[in-house]
């Protein structure tokens, strides 16, 4: 299978320096990563030899609506192809996070068999196939990549393949009515229209509904240095500021949120039509702690590539001295955001032998740039590391717990960000 996307640039996506929300220029930079291969371009043994695209990872700050934003450098339909390699399901806790959220939203919300629920980007349908059990069977999921698609729908769930945006609002709206409830779970990153993408979800809105999106907190990307979460695939980075500025923009009201641990920290986000809700205590308090810390002032953002730049230091050095001390080190996972902290910090295989992912479609195949091998779980217990460099640090607590058994001969795990921390297994909580 060729992994290769078809990296389609344009003069306009090459040349923009204009904010994509409010249209203003942007002048300020949040952080500049050089350069990087998509982060989800995984080789073959024959392409390791091939010339391979490397795109700038240089992330902007809008100082009129304070939206976070990377260029588009590759268009979405060159990333988010038929051979996407990245399966919700393949995440033990993310899809219990999942469940819980169906069963939640569906009490708060009051939903039932006459419902229409909207899951914009449901990748393989490891959310959608909690409704119907909640007897919440009206679903629809929208899906860009038709290699997941394909799984959610041998789950009998119904999917559109496609991008959504006001186009394809209207045409589901025409052929199956207004959803009660829209729902994107980290896909308002993935969107480089944020004005289309939300336009359609206003338009798709029935009266009295509500839609719900869940992203990383940009506070969280700051304050922990969790630079390896920029990537081509994510345009924006969201603070409540912004959210607010995007829902006035549409006719929205941001009437509640939630902070949650996902991801390293992430916020769930309520909208409505406007004059529906009441706007929560919640959203006012959470905006106004981002303005008290800063989050509309350049200088906070200026600040923030001097605390990636230590953070790089520090993983390095600790990689070093346990090269030159003659240890063993493995990663475990093949995320996107591993494929940033990898490219940025230079580490290939000279510092990690193989990396160990469970997703079977990303076995066989080297990471992009740094050509890391990619092998199934089991070739670490056969390699007995002495240290196993954790990338996805968002389930560090699901992986700690399933390979644990490390310890046995003596293992421990890295975690690299906020900064590189050693965790002994058997210590572990």
């Amino acid at each position: 299978m060729n992994m290769h996307v078809d990296a389609r640039v344009t003069k306009s996506q090459t040349t923009s320096s204009t904010c994509r929300l409010c249209g203003a220029g942007l002048k300020h930079s949040l952080v500049d990563l050089g350069k990087s291969p998509l982060c989800e371009t995984f080789l073959d043994a024959r392409q390791v030899d091939m010339m391979e695209p490397f795109f700038p990872l240089h992330v902007l700050v809008c100082d009129s609506c304070w939206l976070v934003q990377l260029k588009e450098y590759v268009a979405a339909d060159g990333i988010f192809t038929d051979h996407y390699p990245y399966f919700s399901s393949f995440s033990t806790s993310w899809v219990e996070h999942a469940r819980r959220y169906c069963e939640m939203i569906t009490e708060r919300r009051g939903l039932t068999k006459d419902s229409f629920a909207v899951e914009l980007a449901c990748n393989d349908g490891y959310l959608l196939q909690h409704f119907s059990p909640l007897g919440v069977t009206s679903i629809l999921g929208v899906e860009p990549t038709a290699n997941t698609a394909e799984v959610a729908a041998g789950k009998g769930i119904p999917v559109v393949v496609d991008f959504f945006g006001v186009a394809l609002a209207k045409k589901i709206k025409a052929e199956r009515g207004e959803a009660d409830l829209i729902l994107g779970n980290n896909v308002l990153a993935h969107v480089p229209d944020l004005n289309d993408f939300v336009g359609g979800a206003k338009l798709l809105l029935k009266k009295g509904g509500a839609i719900t999106f869940e992203f990383p907190h940009l506070q969280n990307l700051i304050e922990q240095n969790q630079f390896d979460t920029i990537y081509h695939e994510h345009f924006c980075y969201f603070s409540a500021i912004a959210i607010d500025a995007i829902a006035k923009r549409h006719g929205l009201t941001f009437f509640d949120v939630e902070e949650i641990s996902t991801h390293g920290g992430s916020l769930r986000v309520y909208l409505a039509h406007d004059g529906e809700e009441e706007v929560a205590p919640a959203v006012k308090a959470l905006i106004a702690r981002e303005e008290r810390l800063g989050y509309k002032t350049v200088a906070l953002y200026a600040a923030y590539e001097e605390q990636v730049k230590a953070t790089k230091r520090k993983l390095l050095s600790f990689l070093i001295e346990a090269k030159n001390a003659g240890k063993k080190i493995v990663g475990y996972g093949a995320p996107g955001k591993g494929n940033t902290l990898l490219n940025y910090c230079g580490i290939g295989a000279d510092f990690l032998d193989f990396t160990v992912d469970r997703n079977p479609h990303k076995h066989g195949r080297f990471t992009p740039g740094t050509h890391i091998p990619v092998l199934p779980v089991e070739a670490l217990d056969a390699a007995r590391p002495d240290y196993v460099l954790i990338l996805p640090w968002n389930l560090r607590k699901e992986i700690v717990a399933q390979m644990r058994h490390i310890g046995q001969w003596g293992g421990k795990f890295v975690v690299p960000i906020p900064e590189a921390t050693v965790i002994d297994p058997e210590a572990a909580s």
